[in-house]
């Protein structure tokens, strides 16, 4: 864990900070890949509330 002291001697006076990096656009494969998830996704949700509903 690392600490800061300050001049009177206070641990953790200011915390530390990140290397900070800008977020990149994803490319057209990978938002391929996510429509594809979402789809999976629905579908999964979609048949496990039918599947509660003709149950009960």
């Amino acid at each position: 864990m690392y600490t800061t002291i300050n001049e009177n001697g206070i641990l953790n006076n200011y915390s530390t900070e990140p290397k900070l990096y800008y977020a990149e656009y994803p490319t057209k494969e990978q938002q391929r890949r996510y429509a594809f998830k979402g789809a999976v996704a629905i579908l999964f949700v979609s048949s496990i509330v039918l599947i509660a509903l003709g149950v009960s």
